[in-house]
């Protein structure tokens, strides 16, 4: 006999689609007499429970809260499959959900169908040839099972808690990506459901079109359900050099200089309250199995720094550094209005330290601001969007509102716009996983001269226009 909650389960569970009413039929109301269009039979489930329904308008972001009508929990790629087309037919909007830690409701769908992809989570082989992973894995998985074989994704994003398919949406950047690019400059082939409701495998030689929309397309053509993705061997240890900077300048300076010569395996900065101003850091990480670099060398040639600290480590303890801070947040629920720009290499000194001068320890609540910088040509993937700069810094402040306050979250997002639209003015882009409050012809800015092979490629694999519709970007 099935419990108490099986038994709730079942009668939450979605049988029909009332189009009329543009709502649907849990088999508790088809029990009950009501009557809709019947939803294919699948092997996960389709429910409208209150619960389910309250975590999909939910995110780590905490500032939107927009409900969807139902929450597929998949059992299987063909579930995906079929609701997905289903909801083509029916046009109902769809989004798909890893672990929630959009800051904007960017994986949200108001009065339409959230896909919780932590149904589908297998880490299916690990080899030289690569990593086969599902969509809703998380990095975190992934790197555990890779490393088990001598083998590691070549790129990390800081917190390893995000799934494999809500990164590869956005791009993915992190210290190695002055290396190897961003994340999605490391998959090899992707199998998706496009938006009208297609099962396709697509990679750089199959389908390419298709792929390269999918890898940074911010969910709009199609829903990623496996990965292969590309594997280095492993490392051993981090050996992790902390460059303390009086100033903004020296540590760029810094940071450019190791950009060049590519002296360091992890490349970041942050800038941090001191108690009487700004501090900056220069982070970086040599990886290795065998011999200990020479820290004298790994230095020469550098700016000198007011303070060095240089710090071993098993590797896998540097890439989890922050896991269990974000999990420890993230049942507080604080608001998390973060601002992600891009900004081209000549401006970034001038726009950071005009953005220090007016900018306190209050707005940021103590979230740490992170500036480093890449070369763009590490980066493949034509959805990314970046400045037209060799060198390209990441500017990070990763807000926190605590303790909530409503006042200070519609504050500081107004703060984000400025700073937008003055990154804009210099030749800036958004990263686009942040808190930036959207204006008519942001999108068209954003891609430039490519927004309409943008609108070309949306009308070709997702013609109804179903796909992520909190990005706003049609």
């Amino acid at each position: 006999m099935p419990n108490r909650r099986q038994v709730l389960t079942l009668g939450a569970a979605v049988v029909a689609f009332d189009a009329l009413g543009l709502g649907w039929v849990t088999q508790a109301q088809a029990d009950a007499g009501a009557a809709g269009i019947p939803v294919p039979h699948l092997d996960g489930e389709l429910v409208t429970d209150a619960a389910a329904l309250a975590e999909a308008a939910d995110d780590y972001g905490q500032i939107a809260h927009r409900r969807p009508r139902a929450v597929l929990r998949p059992g299987s790629v063909t579930d995906v499959l079929k609701v997905v087309r289903f909801a083509a037919e029916h046009r109902i909007p769809v989004a798909v959900r890893g672990q929630g830690h959009s800051t904007y409701g960017q994986a949200q769908a108001p009065a339409g169908v959230v896909i919780d992809s932590r149904t589908l989570a297998a880490v299916h082989r690990v080899s030289a040839a690569g990593a086969v992973v599902d969509a809703g894995a998380t990095w975190l998985e992934v790197t555990k099972a890779a490393l088990a074989a001598g083998l590691v994704p070549p790129v990390a994003t800081d917190y390893l808690g995000l799934s494999v398919g809500g990164t590869l949406s956005v791009g993915g950047v992190g210290g190695a990506t002055s290396h190897h690019g961003m994340l999605v400059d490391t998959v090899r082939e992707l199998e998706v459901v496009t938006g009208e409701g297609k099962l396709v495998r697509c990679s750089p030689t199959v389908e390419r079109d298709l792929f390269e929309a999918v890898l940074g397309g911010l969910g709009q053509y199609a829903v990623i359900v496996r990965a292969t993705l590309r594997l280095v061997q492993a490392p051993t240890t981090a050996r992790i050099y902390h460059l303390s900077y009086p100033d903004l300048r020296s540590m760029t300076a810094a940071q450019r200089i190791a950009l060049a010569d590519g002296r360091f395996d992890y490349l970041e900065g942050q800038v941090a309250w001191t108690g009487s101003g700004w501090g900056y850091l220069l982070e970086g990480g040599i990886y290795h199995s065998a011999s200990t670099p020479d820290d004298n060398a790994v230095l020469r040639g550098l700016p000198k720094a007011a303070k060095t600290e240089i710090t071993p480590m098993p590797y896998f303890d540097w890439l989890n550094r922050v896991y269990a801070v974000v999990e420890q947040l993230r049942p507080l629920k604080f608001p998390n209005p973060w601002l992600n720009l891009f900004l081209p290499d000549r401006v970034t000194d001038s726009y950071v330290e005009s953005l220090l001068a007016k900018l306190t320890p209050a707005d940021t609540g103590g979230g740490p601001i992170l500036l480093y910088p890449f070369a763009s040509k590490r980066i493949t993937r034509p959805m990314v969007s970046l400045p037209d700069s060799p060198v390209v810094f990441l500017l990070s402040i990763l807000r926190v509102v605590a303790p909530p306050d409503q006042a200070v979250v519609q504050k500081l997002l107004a703060d984000n716009r400025s700073a937008y639209e003055r990154a804009l003015a210099v030749g800036g882009t958004q990263y686009p996983i942040g808190s930036i409050p959207s204006r008519p012809g942001d999108w068209q800015r954003h891609y430039g001269a490519t927004y309409s092979r943008v609108r070309r490629l949306k009308a070709r694999f997702d013609p109804r226009g179903i796909l992520a519709p909190e990005q706003g970007i049609f």
